[in-house]
């Protein structure tokens, strides 16, 4: 068995995530105390008490999402052991930042800071109401990308996530979005589905952003990845410390190359893919991006203990 582990990203968030683990582990614990300390608040108050409101706040949930991961994996390490390492880490969007941390490429403190950050000038970028997101199942990715450019012929909505075989989200100003969608509907997709998100994610409208948080990134202290991290960006991996930079630059406004990235994986030699964190979402597209994997959900006690049985199967 050749594996890799995925991270999810935004969306995956719920109240209350990881107390089972924090509860259960003090590997987990330390985890979610230094994400404390490194943001000056309590972070771990907002994810195992809400408001939901509160956790679905980008600022909030990025940050969130990295450290229940991570929380996890430690566990997964510390409790359990990993006696082989994986070929390959990956994540979607802000996953892509968790494998960062696992990697060792950033500390923890490091990047929850970082995708504090992150967060934040996201939802600053575009005033609330005028981005947003929409899933285009059924239709090929050349035909969405062609219904954006008739809906939008300036740039105003483009492909943001090509997630799996027809399902492409799109991303940019809202009355581009929306007449995207009902574009893509005369040209035969099945349905189309309008994100319940607070801002256009992997648009040319979160451009201003990468270039923020490319000065951000000079404040924080980087390393080699212990394990090749495949880029959202270019669906292959990068090894450096500049092309993990250049990466994450372009991943902030360009499209998330998620079905490429699992097809590459594959292809490279791995077999087994295991989601990291919160929810299941990667574990369903990696199934739909490549037939004939394997793939599983580590989000919650008993999953992990499933997950932790398979590791001691290794040795």
């Amino acid at each position: 068995m050749t594996y890799a582990l995925v991270f999810p990203g935004q969306g995956s968030q719920e109240t209350g995530m990881g107390k089972d683990f924090y509860d259960t582990f003090s590997s987990a614990r330390d985890v979610f105390n230094r994400a404390d300390q490194a943001l000056g608040f309590s972070l771990s108050a907002v994810i195992f008490n809400g408001p939901e409101e509160e956790l679905r706040r980008t600022a909030f949930t990025q940050p969130a999402i990295l450290t229940v991961s991570i929380a996890v994996l430690e566990c997964l390490r510390r409790e359990t052991g990993i006696p082989r390492a994986p070929l390959f880490l990956a994540g979607h969007s802000l996953g892509e930042y968790t494998a960062l941390v696992a990697s060792g490429v950033l500390s923890l403190e490091d990047g929850v800071r970082l995708v504090h950050l992150r967060g934040r000038l996201m939802q600053e970028a575009v005033p609330e109401g005028e981005g947003a997101m929409a899933a285009i199942l059924g239709l090929a990715p050349e035909s969405v990308a062609a219904v954006c450019s008739e809906a939008a012929p300036e740039g105003e909505c483009q492909p943001a996530n090509f997630n799996s075989p027809g399902q492409v989200v799109i991303s940019g100003s809202t009355e581009f979005v929306k007449a995207a969608m009902d574009k893509a509907k005369e040209a035969g997709a099945k349905k189309t589905v309008l994100l319940n998100v607070s801002a256009p994610f992997h648009s040319r409208q979160m451009r201003p952003v990468a270039d923020k948080l490319q000065e951000a990134f000079s404040s924080m202290s980087w390393k080699e990845p212990s394990v090749p991290i495949v880029s959202n960006a270019l669906a292959s991996p990068v090894h450096s410390v500049a092309e993990i930079q250049k990466a994450l630059f372009d991943q902030t406004f360009m499209p998330v190359l998620w079905q490429d990235s699992v097809v590459r994986m594959a292809e490279d030699g791995v077999d087994t893919f295991w989601e990291i964190g919160p929810g299941s979402v990667l574990t369903g597209l990696v199934k739909k991006c490549r037939k004939g994997v394997a793939a599983q959900a580590c989000s919650s006690v008993p999953e992990f203990e499933a997950l932790s049985n398979k590791l001691k199967e290794m040795v």
